[in-house]
């Protein structure tokens, strides 16, 4: 319940919330981070729209379906 320090307990309340918003969409948290983070490094600003959740998952999810 506590983190040791006073802001923590938001951000990882943050971080908590950002992970339930994935599932609820259908989309793996860590299938979706792994992608994103490896790929943004490498990408422009106007083609960060497809790395947001509902497009990503738009994308994705019938290949992870079919991957199960």
């Amino acid at each position: 319940m506590f983190f040791g320090e006073a802001g923590a307990g938001e951000r990882g309340a943050i971080l908590y919330t950002v992970i339930e918003s994935y599932r609820r969409r259908g989309i793996d948290p860590y299938a979706y981070l792994k992608d994103v983070l490896t790929r943004l490094p490498s990408m422009t600003n106007r083609k960060t729209v497809g790395l947001l959740p509902a497009n990503w998952g738009q994308m994705h999810i019938p290949d992870l379906k079919a991957a199960a």
